[in-house]
C-alpha cells in the first residue's frame, strides 16, 4: 500500500509517499513554510500550502498510484472554521509575540499544570492562549466561527468535508486538554468553547474518501481514503509503541526536538525546564521535553561548512570547546540563559560544527534526564544524520542511541495510521556509548559549566 503523508511542518511543508510493505518512503516532495505579513498579524499561508498539496498529490500520484492519504503537522496551531469550512481568523503564526499582551488575564484563567501537563510558555505556544487572545481581540469574527479545529483536522476537513479533532494535537502543551481523564480542561467550557469543539476521533479513524472536486483535480481514485491524523513528534512515536519494548525513549528531530520517554521512571516534570506530558495515538500520557533544536543548529550554521574531521573532534574534546546554552531563548531546560561560548578562540570550522552538534546532543540529554529516560534513544527526523550528535548522545546518557533510516521520522508514522495490523519497525544503526572517557569527559565538563 502506498500512502501520501501530508507533514506541515514549522519551516518546510512536505509530501511523501510511504510503501507500508517496505516500510520506507519512496518519494518526497517539500517547500518551504513561510509565514505571511499582511492580515491582522502573522499568520500560515494556509492557501499557498494547499497549492502543493494538490500539486504534490498530482504529480506523486502520476509516478505511483496513491491508495490512501494521512496528515501530520506541527502543535500549537488551532484553525478557527466558519459556516462554509473557511477561516473566521486566519490561522495565527504561534511565536506571534503580540499574544504576550493579553498574559496576564490569560495567567489567571488557564488550568494548572498538574490538571494538564501544559507548562505555560510564551507567545502563542499554548493553544489556549491563541483562543484567549483572538476571542478578545476579535470578537465579531470570532463568534462567526461554527468550529475549532487542531492543524492536522483542519486539511483532513479541507480533503473530506469531516470536521474532527484528535487527542495528539489536544495533548500538546494547549491548556485544552486533561490528560488524566482524557476530556477538555477546565479552561474549555468557562471559554465557551466546548460547543465549537470538533467531534474527538482516533488518529487512524478514516474520515471519508477524497472530496470528488478533488479527485477530479488531483487525478486520485475517487474513494482514496483520509485518515484522521496526529501531531508530528507523536507521529514519530507511534512505530515504536506498536513494535519497541519498553522502557525506550523517542527523539523527533526538526524545528523542535521533543524527546519523549515510554516506560521509564516516575517523573515529578518541571514545567519550568520546558517539561510536559504529550498524549500519544493510544490517548496515553507521556512525559516529554523540548527546545527548539532545529532552529538552533540553523541560526548556528547558516552560511557556515557542515564538513568535520577526527582531528576537529579530538581537538574541540581535547580543548573542551563549549556552547552552552541558549540560542534560542524563551522555550528549552535554559530558557533564560543567554549562550555562551567557552575555550572557543581560533577554532576552525570544522570544529565549531563538532562543537554544534555536540551542544544540540547535551541539551537532549539534559531533555531525557528531566523525563527520566530509559532504555535506548531512537533519533528521528535530520538529527539522525548527524553522527557527532548520535555519538554524544550515547555518551551524554549512558545508553545506546538508534539513528532511524527514515529521512523524516513523522512519514512513517502518519502512514502507520492507515495500516490494518503490526508492523515492523524501521531499521537504524546502533550506537554504544564511546569507549574513549573523552566524551564522557567532555559531557561533564558541559554540565559543570552550565551549573556554576
Amino acid at each position: 500500500m502506498i500512502v501520501a503523508v501530508i507533514d506541515i511542518g514549522k519551516t518546510n511543508a512536505k509530501v511523501a509517499l510511504v510503501d507500508l510493505d517496505r516500510m520506507a518512503e519512496v518519494a518526497l516532495r517539500r517547500t518551504a513554510n513561510a509565514i505571511a505579513t499582511d492580515g491582522p498579524y502573522p499568520h500560515h499561508d494556509v492557501e499557498a500550502l494547499w497549492a502543493f498539496i494538490l500539486e504534490s498529490l498530482s504529480d506523486l500520484h502520476r509516478q505511483q498510484p496513491i491508495d490512501a492519504i494521512s496528515i501530520t503537522t506541527h502543535g500549537a496551531t488551532a484553525v478557527l472554521v466558519d459556516a462554509e469550512g473557511g477561516l473566521a481568523l486566519p490561522v495565527i503564526d504561534y511565536e506571534f509575540a503580540g499574544i504576550d499582551d493579553l498574559a496576564q488575564d490569560y495567567d489567571a484563567a488557564r488550568p494548572p499544570f498538574a490538571e494538564t501537563g501544559t507548562p505555560r510558555l510564551p507567545a502563542g505556544l499554548n493553544i489556549g492562549a491563541q483562543l484567549f487572545w483572538q476571542q478578545r481581540r476579535f470578537p465579531g469574527e470570532f463568534a462567526g466561527a461554527t468550529a475549532i479545529l487542531m492543524y492536522p483536522q483542519y486539511w483532513a476537513l479541507r480533503l473530506t468535508g469531516v470536521a474532527a479533532n484528535e487527542v495528539t494535537s489536544l495533548g500538546c502543551h494547549t491548556d485544552l486538554w486533561n490528560p488524566w481523564r482524557a476530556d477538555y480542561s477546565s479552561l474549555v467550557d468557562p471559554m465557551g468553547w466546548r460547543r465549537l469543539m470538533a467531534p474527538v476521533r482516533p488518529a487512524k479513524d478514516r474520515l471519508g474518501p477524497i472530496l470528488p472536486a478533488l479527485a477530479a483535480q488531483t487525478g486520485l481514485d475517487l474513494q482514496t481514503p483520509v485518515f484522521c491524523g496526529l501531531h508530528d513528534s507523536n507521529a514519530s512515536l507511534l512505530p515504536h509503541l506498536l513494535s519497541d519494548a519498553p522502557p525506550f525513549c523517542v527523539v523527533s528531530t526538526g524545528t523542535w526536538v521533543v524527546s519523549m520517554a515510554v516506560g521509564g521512571k516516575k517523573v515529578e516534570l518541571d514545567p519550568a525546564r520546558d517539561t510536559l506530558v504529550n498524549v500519544n495515538a493510544l490517548g496515553d500520557p507521556v512525559p516529554s521535553a523540548r527546545f527548539m533544536g532545529g532552529r538552533e543548529f540553523s541560526l548556528l550554521t547558516e552560511g557556515q561548512s557542515q564538513g568535520w574531521s577526527e582531528d576537529d573532534v579530538a581537538a574541540v574534546l581535547a580543548r573542551r570547546t563549549l556552547l552552552l546554552p541558549s540560542t534560542q531563548q524563551g522555550s528549552g531546560p535554559f530558557s533564560h540563559r543567554a549562550a555562551q561560548w567557552v575555550n572557543a578562540e581560533g577554532m576552525s570550522p570544522g570544529q565549531r560544527f563538532a562543537a554544534i552538534s555536540f551542544y544540540l546532543a547535551l541539551m537532549t540529554a539534559t531533555c531525557l534526564e528531566l523525563i527520566c529516560g530509559d532504555g535506548p534513544t531512537t533519533v528521528e527526523g535530520p538529527f539522525a544524520q548527524n553522527r557527532l550528535f548520535i555519538r554524544m548522545l550515547a555518551a551524554a546518557t549512558g545508553r545506546p542511541v538508534i539513528a532511524s533510516e527514515t529521512s523524516t521520522g513523522t512519514s512513517i508514522g502518519a502512514a502507520l495510521l492507515a495500516s490494518d495490523g503490526a508492523t515492523v519497525m524501521s531499521k537504524g544503526e546502533r550506537t554504544e556509548p564511546p569507549a574513549d572517557p573523552a566524551w564522557h569527559d567532555y559531557a561533564r565538563s558541559w554540565q559543570q559549566a552550565i551549573e556554576t
